[in-house]
């Protein structure tokens, strides 16, 4: 960490190493942090995980995101907390602790990019990369009440950053406003391969919106209050769970050849959570994946014809805000299996999800968010702002 302070505990306590950046460009005046799953030159890369920690080399290169930041003008300030081999949602890592959330204090920051959150949220970055598989930027966006991008799949490279699941893997950031988001998606990303159409149809999903409580639709109502929609149904016949257990199939076999080889291989001690995901996904087979990826096939059809490049979907982002710390385990799980239904529905679409700040209950923040196109990420986010303007 490059900064005198960490008041929210969001950086790892890595012995600080200057990293040069460029003295002009789009970026320039922004202060950056990097979740520690993305390599920076003259820093180990942790993961989350001691074990990954203590067997890193100290990187002589950056992961292809960084380096585009840097080269924009941003300036490094250090590498982020991350639960455990980004496997979870809640930022609450057993080996080196919980970032606070700014926003709320009492309660969990969200993860898996919990410290990339923890620092936008408090001032300490203006601007943080992490990644989002399962909703590792969008809920931490929702719970810190800050701006978030999840991109269309693919479309960021992840050279350089630690793979959990590649069929779900994002390069995501966060910001405090629309403006600086659409910023940093600019350096990151070309230009829109399917940009947003002139006439968007805004579509009010309702069965994801009914899996909110009253006060968390009423967060919704007043975000999107006065804006002409159209109401659409997203979950296939058989409802959300059957696209969550889809997820979870998924997600499982793609972790089996990416960190589940090296949690058996380390004999690494399995913190509660990760215990139970490590054993789910060693037990899948490609009896499992064949019919998951049919139903993920018609699913990403599904979506794809009912945005048909004019679509924007005003989606909820989690269930609640966050829980607060002492919430015992098995309403932890309870709180993740419900934010996955929801979650789920851009991970499986390869779809981009932009998510800002709405209001607060119990109070704590509680976001929403925009669901656009595939490659439509650029024009996602500047609808967003248009959307977040003050309305007579």
């Amino acid at each position: 960490m490059l900064l005198d302070d960490d008041p929210v505990r969001a950086f790892m306590p890595h012995p600080p190493v200057a990293v040069s950046h460029a003295e002009e460009g789009p970026l320039s005046g922004l202060t950056l942090a990097v979740k520690d799953l993305f390599d920076v030159a003259g820093y180990r890369t942790g993961c989350g995980c001691p074990m990954k920690l203590a067997a890193s080399d100290v990187r002589t290169t950056h992961a292809q995101a960084v380096e585009r930041l840097l080269s924009a003008g941003a300036r490094f300030v250090g590498k982020t907390h991350t639960d455990e081999l980004a496997w979870s949602m809640f930022g609450m890592n057993a080996h080196f602790g919980t970032p606070i959330n700014p926003a709320a204090p009492d309660r969990i920051p969200g993860g898996s990019s919990s410290g990339s959150a923890a620092a936008v949220a408090a001032g300490l970055a203006d601007i943080a990369l992490g990644t989002d598989t399962g909703g590792s930027v969008r809920a931490p966006a929702s719970f810190c009440g800050i701006w978030g991008l999840r991109p269309t799949h693919g479309r960021i490279s992840l050279d350089g950053c630690m793979e959990l699941c590649a069929s779900f893997d994002t390069c995501g950031f966060f910001a405090r406003d629309g403006r600086t988001l659409l910023r940093v998606a600019e350096v990151l990303m070309a230009e829109d391969q399917a940009p947003l159409a002139q006439q968007i149809r805004l579509l009010r999903p309702l069965d994801m919106i009914e899996r909110l409580g009253t006060e968390q639709q009423a967060v919704y109502e007043r975000a999107f209050a006065g804006i002409a929609t159209q109401s659409a149904s997203i979950y296939p016949d058989t409802g959300a769970d059957t696209l969550y257990q889809t997820y979870r199939v998924l997600q499982g076999r793609d972790a089996q050849r990416s960190v589940v080889p090296f949690i058996a291989a380390s004999g690494m001690p399995l913190a509660t959570g990760i215990d139970g995901r490590y054993e789910h996904a060693r037990s899948l087979t490609q009896a499992d994946q064949v019919p998951a990826e049919a139903v993920r096939t018609a699913f990403r059809d599904k979506i794809e014809g009912l945005l048909a490049g004019d679509g924007v979907l005003l989606a909820p982002v989690v269930p609640d805000v966050p829980f607060k710390l002492d919430l015992p385990t098995e309403a932890q799980d309870a709180y993740r299996h419900e934010a996955m239904r929801l979650l789920c529905v851009a991970g499986l679409a390869g779809l981009p999800q932009v998510v800002m700040p709405a209001g607060r209950v119990d109070g704590a923040p509680f976001g929403v968010s925009l669901i656009g196109p595939r490659g439509s990420d650029l024009s996602l986010i500047a609808l967003a702002r248009r959307l977040t303007e003050p309305r007579g």
